[in-house]
């Protein structure tokens, strides 16, 4: 029987361990983390702070997908290698946010429902498109 040395201790593993370890710890990297905590905050609290909590279906969403993006985007600055996937989920809750409004049973589309929406959506889309493309920067410190 032969015995196969980890995975974990792969030279390619921990070079890009390395890389990714220097890529998030970047101004930009801790800004853009900083920027999506408080887009998923708002988002979490919009349907109190732009007043359209009577529409339940809504605010329950903007709830839950606010607290979603929160979650997806808290863990990126500080395990990167392990959680850079979930980027891609905070895009597609980004573009949910979008067309939330339109797609939700009732009468969700209000003006201050879809202006609320699509400029958070648009800046939680655009947050996460940032954090997932950490992932192919080079660092220029090395």
């Amino acid at each position: 029987m032969t015995t196969h040395p980890s995975i974990e201790h792969h030279p390619d593993l921990a070079e890009m361990r390395t890389r990714f370890e220097r890529v998030t710890s970047t101004p930009a990297a801790q800004g853009v983390e900083a920027l999506a905590l408080i887009t998923g905050l708002y988002l979490a609290a919009s349907p109190w702070i732009a007043g359209f909590s009577t529409l339940t279906p809504l605010a329950v969403n903007n709830l839950i997908t606010g607290l979603a993006f929160c979650l997806c985007m808290s863990g990126l600055g500080s395990a990167y290698e392990r959680t850079h996937a979930m980027a891609w989920t905070a895009v597609a809750l980004g573009a949910w946010t979008i067309i939330a409004p339109w797609v939700i049973a009732g009468e969700m589309d209000t003006t201050r429902t879809v202006v609320n929406n699509v400029i958070t959506g648009a800046v939680a889309l655009c947050l996460g498109l940032a954090m997932a493309g950490m992932a192919n920067r080079r660092d220029t410190r090395a």
